[in-house]
């Protein structure tokens, strides 16, 4: 394992913002962690964990230890009458990982296909899209612990798993290191097709619903409205749907009777934050060298040669904005280095 110094970090976040690590490495194995655990001159430094950097603002410069997390692997581990449990090591490529499961026959993660990042970061963010969340099929997740090295198993429950949120972001951060996850998948094939143009997009291709053309459809739609982060920075989705209470979302519909929102658990309503962001004027909007995308508001986009205090001085606008018209604060979704 190599300790590289003044290491520039722009092609490992999606936003492609200038940042240079002060130390960096790469992790394949735990024993890469623990050699690191026992280098005393390491010790003293902060360490920062880095999966895809799909979901990361970097700043200029970060002091201290930047670890890579590139272990690789997957695989079917058991299964009964109900369920594959399939465990992925941290360091393997999302979507790469949901399209292998389906060529496996093993049918649950359809409808989060074409989300950028790494397998680890999955359970961090809880991510979702199209009417799932990550933690309907997470079973358990290993992780690395930072101070001790020794390894600890959580499962789904001790995840604690929210709204774009984990334990991992909140009483565990900075603290474990995900190094796999494991996924009960169901074997009775249940289809989520309530959720966005997936049903519209297989009509518009006359096909029958089944994971691979849910995939495929989900994968369709995701590229004509989301910007290739390899041809322009981005990093996805950029702020959560807001979730208010049912009186506030029929406040708001009187005045805008095309509101987009969504029932959520039992008294409450998720607005798209890409409506509101559109109504506020700032799609396909610049400031500076950054914006929100032309084809989809939700998504900030950097222009070239940004920098992070220019992407929170857009964020920051764009959600003053938004409140000041609708009332309703939009939270970031990238973790700020």
């Amino acid at each position: 394992m190599q300790i590289r110094t003044k290491v520039d970090l722009s092609s490992f976040n999606t936003l492609q913002l200038r940042s240079q690590a002060e130390h960096f490495a790469e992790l394949y194995s735990p024993s890469d962690l623990h050699a690191l655990q026992n280098d005393s001159s390491l010790k003293k430094l902060n360490w920062n964990i880095l999966g895809g950097g799909s979901n990361l603002v970097l700043p200029s410069s970060i002091s201290g230890l930047v670890l890579k997390v590139s272990n690789q692997g997957k695989e079917l581990v058991a299964d009964d009458k109900d369920f594959w449990f399939v465990k992925v090591q941290a360091g393997e490529v999302w979507n790469d990982f949901v399209q292998w499961t389906l060529q496996q026959g093993y049918w649950g993660l359809e409808n989060l296909s074409l989300i950028p990042g790494t397998a680890g970061a999955s359970p961090i963010q809880n991510i979702g899209a199209y009417g799932v969340e990550v933690k309907d099929s997470i079973w358990e997740v290993t992780c690395l612990d930072l101070q001790s090295g020794e390894t600890k198993k959580l499962n789904n429950k001790e995840c604690q798993f929210a709204y774009r949120d984990s334990y991992f972001k909140n009483d565990g951060a900075g603290r474990y290191l995900v190094w796999d996850v494991t996924f009960r998948l169901p074997k009775q094939n249940i289809l989520h097709l309530e959720y966005g143009d997936i049903r519209k997009e297989l009509e518009r291709q006359q096909l029958a619903a089944d994971p691979r053309t849910i995939a495929n459809a989900v994968i369709h739609i995701r590229q004509s409205k989301l910007p290739d982060p390899k041809v322009i920075g981005n990093a996805g989705s950029f702020f959560k749907n807001p979730i208010v209470s049912k009186e506030m979302r029929d406040a708001i519909l009187m005045k805008h009777t095309d509101l987009v929102s969504y029932p959520y658990l039992s008294t409450n309503f998720k607005l798209a934050a890409g409506w509101l962001i559109d109504r506020a004027g700032w799609k396909g909007k610049k400031l500076g060298p950054v914006g929100m995308f032309e084809k989809q508001a939700l998504v900030l986009v950097n222009h070239g040669g940004a920098s992070a205090d220019d992407v929170w001085k857009l964020a920051n606008q764009v959600s003053g904005d938004v409140k000041n018209m609708f009332g309703v604060e939009i939270e970031p979704e990238p973790i700020r280095w």
